[in-house]
């Protein structure tokens, strides 16, 4: 990073620090002069908490025995905007007009901001300042509000008058809950990032587009609000702009058919028009309110019955309006700011949105369109200005790594402008070459236009397929009435199918689906939920068998719960015999709690005592399947891992040749016997020169299965080309959760020497020792088979397996037998055990030995 650049950060967290801390100290909003405050409590979905939040409102008190009108603005707003039309009514009446909190001179931070918390707000208000009913007059968000309050309270309502105000759903956005509940999801999240991004030192705070304004659209759900309409009672008065790009008169249409009793005006307005010092439409509010009180206005049960029988009727979606002019505008800029998040969703929801006739095909290609463009300028920039420490900061952090931009950069030295067409079509791509087509500090010109031929062949082709498959499929789910869960369905069903089709139309692609197919298939790679509930139901069977579910821990009197889970490696190799037994590899301790120079140090002294050269294995103390082991082939690599250790370490001798498990059965008063000998063989792939080790990985027959874990094995040489010839070993530790095969080794190494040989150490053991598998490595089988030419690298306890099951040549169902049978014999050895006089853990200890292990792993990684 340039100087200039981390001068430039530097200052830019000094200004965000500041910025925060003015911020977090600002003083509570001050009412203003002509305005009242009272304390009520803060309401949190149907809770009333204890906590104070103060409302300030405008009251003109009027004459005594006179109608009490209370006004609800809308979002963003404050009571302040209806100050015009209150005045214009009559001065005789009581109007109240507050700043809802999270506006104005209200309290702007509360629990919950939806139109349900607000009507509880207005419900204290009333009852603070003594009104047992009133006439609601409500703009825009209120009308949610004095439907909710409505609702809750119709007995507090004597009329509502709707002034271009929001109701059903279906009118509202797109339309359905779920995509505007996304769409304000995103919204709030990018004022959120803003707020907190950026040093505005409470600007933003007091904007009228802040986060109040944002978690008002995000905590409202207006799904009830269709129910609220059709069981409102009082009489109704609906104003609504013919010209309105906000709320469509489409929804104070749909309002009117809802409420029989109502009187709609249709105005040549736009949503606006309850502004000013004198709305022309004060006078249609003052005659309205003046017949209600005179009870010359019908209720529901007084309305016609045509208009009855017209409200019972279902909604008929053709009613729904298209978004057109500014509120296509608005549409269009929502689509295009959820890209930022995510594209694939934000292009099928807008081909959905063509599907249901919401919106024109050019129209949601444009809006997605340019969304995308400006995210993939975003990503550039973030390169070109911020450089690879952003990297190390979300959100970059959550999206990209070093070694993704570092493999991008080598795709662009080898294949030119060419990638950044590519990339967009290539999953995974394209994020990590747009940065570091920023961080190369690229001429721009010539990225802009590729950056727009890529977006302008990728997003026609998404919306457009999305389109062309949604009209169908919106009919099916019309007609199967599945409603918004059939939507939302066929969103992830679309996204899946993208997912699952873009990345087969290369070659690598559907190389990694093979990989996804096999491990699907094939039962080694199954995970352990779905391969061991058998195996866990046959346990507690034996349990019950034995009357005691933790009878299997008394196989191994010298481990804690016989090798349960978590035991210490070092405490094995300890009881085994330590550096006196020849048999063990040479291993060292190096305790976390030491300080890391001491402990580089003692690894060397170690090394240097032992005669021990480079590679060294580096594994830690508590571990299960190969989780932390690492060979290290250098003095730097060896001060880097203990450095970053979090665990004791165990540094061992790294013993060349094979690898074989040994599961060893000592039946207490029997004859030992080898119940599993399984071959671990390392997967290799060979250059030919000409393919790089991603090709070479992919095309493996083997290797493909666990293509995700060998490619992040081995990202930083990905794209070298190995030499014709060349051996790369894919993996040399023998693991089957990090790519090594396991075959049934038996016929190469079973011998009455190894089992005599095995056998001696476990009568060494400290403690003893019956059941469980030696990990052992030697020149080659014969060596093992003699019973003398082997070390011992590790030795697990009961609940290690019977390897061989992972043989590709052996199916589900002998593995499962076979470790039916190995957790049979723990059992039986461990209530032979328990008949001698060894303890038996408890239920509880044993579930607290394995809590723990889960824990100190996560903390771990």
């Amino acid at each position: 990073m340039t100087r200039r650049r981390a001068i430039a950060l530097a200052l830019y967290a000094l200004l965000l620090a500041a910025s925060t801390a003015v911020r977090l100290n600002a003083p509570a909003p001050t009412p203003a002069s002509d305005q009242r405050a009272v304390t009520l409590r803060a309401v949190d979905g149907e809770v009333r908490r204890d906590e104070p939040v103060t409302l300030a409102y405008r009251e003109w008190p009027g004459e005594p025995d006179a109608p009490a009108v209370l006004f609800a603005h809308g979002s963003p707003g404050s009571g302040g905007d209806l100050a015009g039309l209150t005045r214009a009514l009559p001065d005789t009446w009581r109007c109240v007009s507050p700043d809802l909190p999270g506006f104005g001179a209200s309290t702007r931070n509360v629990p919950d901001y939806s139109v349900h918390a607000h009507a509880d707000y207005l419900v204290q208000l009333m009852d603070a300042l003594g009104i047992p009913k009133a006439h609601l007059v409500v703009h825009s968000m209120g009308g949610g509000v004095a439907l909710a309050l409505a609702d809750a309270h119709p007995d507090r309502v004597a009329s509502l008058t709707m002034l271009a105000a929001i109701g059903v759903q279906e009118m509202e956005l797109l339309g359905d809950y779920h995509l505007n509940h996304a769409i304000h999801g995103l919204q709030l999240a990018a004022i959120e990032a803003l707020t907190w991004g950026t040093p505005h030192f409470g600007l933003l705070d007091r904007s009228m587009m802040g986060v109040p304004y944002a978690r008002n659209f995000y905590d409202t759900d207006q799904r009830p609000l269709r129910g609220a309409l059709e069981r409102f009672e009082a009489p109704a008065l609906l104003i609504y702009g013919v010209r309105d790009p906000l709320v469509p008169i489409q929804a104070g249409r749909e309002h009117h058919r809802l409420l029989p009793q109502s009187t709609l005006i249709e105005r040549p307005d736009s949503h606006f028009f309850v502004f000013g010092r004198d709305p022309p439409v004060a006078q249609d509010i003052t005659d309205f309110i003046a017949a209600v009180e005179r009870g010359e206005r019908p209720t529901r049960a007084q309305a016609a019955a045509p208009r009855i029988a017209a409200a019972a009727e279902p909604f008929n979606p053709a009613d729904a309006p298209p978004a057109e002019g500014f509120s296509m505008v608005v549409v269009g800029g929502l689509l295009a700011l959820a890209t930022l998040v995510s594209e694939d969703l934000t292009c099928i929801s807008a081909g959905l949105l063509v599907a249901d006739g919401r919106l024109g095909l050019f129209a949601a290609v444009l809006a997605c369109f340019v969304g995308i463009f400006v995210g993939d300028l975003l990503l550039v920039l973030a390169g070109r200005l911020l450089g690879r420490p952003a990297l190390r900061v979300p959100p970059l952090s959550w999206m990209l790594t070093e070694a993704q931009v570092d493999r991008a950069t080598r795709w662009y030295e080898r294949n030119g402008f060419s990638v950044i067409l590519t990339s967009r079509f290539m999953p995974g791509a394209r994020l990590p070459m747009y940065f570091a087509a920023g961080a190369l500090n690229l001429p721009m010109g010539p990225f802009l236009g590729a950056f727009a031929l890529a977006c302008a062949l990728w997003t026609p082709l998404l919306v457009g397929g999305a389109a062309l498959l949604g009209t169908r499929a919106l009919t099916l789910l019309e007609e199967w009435q599945l409603g918004a869960w059939g939507v939302l369905g066929l969103i992830v069903g679309l996204i899946a199918l993208l997912r699952t089709v873009v990345p087969l139309a290369t070659w690598k692609g559907r190389r990694l689906a093979l990989g996804r197919w096999r491990r699907l298939t094939r039962w080694e790679f199954w995970p352990p939920y779905i391969f061991y509930p058998p195996i866990v139901l046959w346990v507690l069977w034996l349990g019950l068998r034995h009357r005691s579910l933790t009878a299997f821990a008394a196989t191994n009197p010298g481990v804690p719960g016989g090798g349960w889970i978590g035991e210490s490696k070092w405490d094995i190799y300890q009881r085994l015999g330590g550096p006196s037994a020849p048999a063990l590899a040479v291993t060292g301790h190096l305790p976390l709690h030491d300080p890391v120079d001491k402990r580089i140090s003692d690894a060397r002294a170690f090394m240097e005592a032992h005669g021990l050269g480079f590679p060294v294995v580096l594994k830690p103390d508590y571990g299960q399947r190969g989780f932390g082991v690492t060979i290290v082939r250098d003095e730097a690599e060896l001060a880097a891992r203990v450095a970053e250790a979090v665990d004791d370490l165990l540094l061992q001798e790294y013993v060349p040749g094979v690898e074989y498990g040994v599961f060893i059965v000592r039946p207490p008063g029997g004859a030992p016997s080898l119940l599993s000998i399984t071959r671990k063989d390392p997967v290799d792939v060979v250059g030919d020169g000409a393919r790089t080790l991603e090709q070479l990985i992919l095309a493996h027959d083997r290797a493909v299965c666990m293509a995700p874990t060998h490619l992040a094995r081995w990202a930083d040489a990905l794209d070298t080309v190995p030499p014709e010839g060349a051996l790369v070993r894919l993996v040399s530790l023998g693991t089957h959760s990090r790519g090594s095969v396991f075959r049934d080794g038996r016929s190469d190494v079973e011998s009455p020497a190894l089992l005599a040989a095995l056998d001696r150490l476990c009568a060494g053991f400290e403690g003893g020792f019956t059941f469980g598998r030696f990990d052992l490595r030697g020149p080659d089988a014969a060596a093992l088979r003699s019973g003398q030419g082997f070390k011992v690298i590790e030795l697990n306890g009961v609940t290690s397996e019977a390897t061989h099951i992972y043989d590709p040549d052996n199916g589900v169902l002998y593995a499962w037998r076979t470790l039916a049978r190995q957790w049979a014999l723990a059992f039986e050895i461990g209530s032979a055990q328990r008949a001698r006089g060894v303890s038996v853990p408890g239920v509880l200890d044993l579930l607290g030995q394995w809590v723990s292990y889960l824990v100190e792993r996560r903390g771990r990684r």
